[in-house]
């Protein structure tokens, strides 16, 4: 139960990182990029273990 929680939170976590505005600066856009993965690897993680248990 706690993994889907986990899971739903960094789904969530990545749907806000894509409405953040970078104003064009290229720093914050990858840095928010980096971020943006990085949440897409921790769902992937999660939905994995959900579907082995």
């Amino acid at each position: 139960m706690r993994i889907k929680i986990s899971r739903k939170e960094a789904k969530e976590t990545r749907y806000w990182l894509k409405l953040i505005d970078t104003q064009n600066d290229l720093l914050l856009e990858k840095e928010r990029d980096e971020l943006s993965q990085e949440a897409t690897e921790l769902m992937n993680i999660f939905g994995s273990i959900i579907r082995k248990s």
